[in-house]
């Protein structure tokens, strides 16, 4: 890992979860998430990886939010129900190739907060796109970094 790589990832993650939160302020409505955190880490630490890629990064965290849904509408918020929200979305993006490790945070999260299917739209599929457009500029602004790999 070269200082420039290093430096770039620090840009992109700051500019990503800044960018989250500017348009979380100007539409008043929170779209910042813990598992974002982490997903910056991949998409700007680690932008190569198979599961940086723009269908697990927003595939990941949206299926993981309606499995969260899911759950909390059938059994509600328990100790188990949050493991079980983990394990399923852990299932579910294995068998749909969207595997994004945030996305067990996301379900996690969902079913913690007692989500309802607004959950799914704000703040996770608002929150990916705006990272995976932040990614789609940073990553390629520079000759060092190309991203996506792929997209499907």
């Amino acid at each position: 890992m070269t200082f420039t790589y290093a430096l770039w990832s620090f840009v992109g993650g700051t500019v990503g979860i800044l960018a989250i939160h500017l348009i979380t302020t100007m539409v008043e409505f929170p779209l910042l998430i813990g598992s974002f955190g982490a997903s910056a880490v991949l998409l700007f630490g680690a932008n190569d990886s198979p599961l940086t890629q723009p269908r697990n990064l927003v595939g990941g965290h949206v299926l993981s939010a309606i499995v969260a849904v899911i759950i909390v509408a059938t059994i509600g918020s328990t100790p188990f129900s949050i493991a079980l929200a983990v394990g399923v979305s852990i299932l579910v993006m294995n068998l749909t190739h969207s595997t994004h490790p945030p996305g067990g945070a996301t379900a996690l999260i969902g079913v913690q907060a007692g989500a309802s299917l607004s959950y799914v739209f704000i703040p996770v599929l608002t929150g990916a796109l705006i990272l995976l457009l932040v990614a789609l500029f940073t990553n390629n602004l520079v000759y060092h970094r190309r991203y996506p790999k792929h997209w499907f």
